[in-house]
């Protein structure tokens, strides 16, 4: 129940009461403070006494997204971008858009040509920093393997050979070893494990297979040197046909094609290799329970 501060009923004169709340509010009291002197209890009436009369500002709760809002056009005003505005102030873009949006668009800081060479200057250190922590986890790689044993070699080349050498199959048997590869750094790996097998380098036949638009006597010449013998031991190279319907990547002077290495006489080796191969399948399998 609500009561007046006068005799004269229940709630007095609406406008004598209107007249007092607004005097009231006038001198910067609160709701609270003129409910309380006027005994009027009812919020829905006191609401009315003092409708258009704005609160004092003391009574008002500080919006914190006013501040933020006012740094945000600051920013905005200093030429900032909306992705600088957003991570300098922790807020939504969406935030930033709706309160800088009526302010100029800054003048860019660089012309296209500039922003292009800044783009570019980043990719370069950004690759460079690439390159040198690749440079250094294969330098570690490197120290990791330390001295090759004989035995260490043995198992790599078996592998090797039967990763990337001629294979019979049950229904046509040639057993005899030939490797081809396009790696320096392989076939340098499958000679080494050919000399520590004992295998005579008379033995060996070699025959460059390439890309017929190709130098064929520079890449004869490479893989020579690659291979430590005399180019005159090559025999005739075998040419790729062009396929004008592709788009060969394969160009340029780092291509050498493939060397074909090819042991005469090496049915037994080629069976030695095929048993040498199926003992680690063997422990690999009992490895895998």
């Amino acid at each position: 129940m609500a009561h007046s501060a006068g005799k004269t009923g229940k709630y007095a004169n609406f406008e004598q009461l209107r007249e007092q709340a607004i005097a009231l509010r006038r001198q910067g009291l609160s709701l609270r403070q003129i409910r309380n002197h006027l005994k009027v209890y009812n919020n829905d009436l006191l609401n009315r006494l003092v409708r258009g009369e704005p609160a004092p500002e003391w009574t008002k709760r500080p919006n914190a997204k006013d501040a933020l809002r006012e740094q945000a056009r600051e920013l905005r005003r200093q030429g900032r971008t909306y992705d600088q505005i957003e991570a300098a102030l922790g807020c939504s873009r969406s935030s930033v858009s709706l309160w800088v949006r009526d302010l100029p668009r800054p003048a860019p800081r660089y012309t296209p040509e500039e922003q292009q060479a800044l783009m570019r200057e980043g990719l370069a250190r950004h690759r460079a920093t690439e390159r040198e922590k690749h440079d250094e986890a294969r330098a570690a790689a490197l120290r990791e393997i330390g001295e090759l044993t004989d035995r260490e070699l043995f198992l790599a080349g078996v592998a090797l050979y039967w990763a990337e050498g001629q294979k019979s199959k049950p229904y046509d048997r040639r057993e005899r070893v030939v490797f081809v590869n396009s790696d320096p750094g392989v076939i340098r790996t499958y000679l080494a494990w050919l000399d520590m097998l004992g295998v005579d380098r008379e033995r060996l036949g070699f025959r460059v297979l390439i890309h017929e638009s190709a130098d064929v006597t520079a890449a004869q010449r490479f893989w020579a040197e690659v291979a430590g013998v005399d180019v005159s031991v090559f025999a005739r190279p075998t040419l790729k046909r062009h396929n004008p319907r592709t788009v060969r990547r394969n160009t340029g002077a780092g291509y050498h094609g493939c060397l074909v290495v090819a042991v005469s006489r090496s049915a037994d080796l080629y069976n030695r290799v095929e048993g040498w191969w199926g003992g680690i399948v063997t422990q690999a399998r009992a490895r895998l329970g």
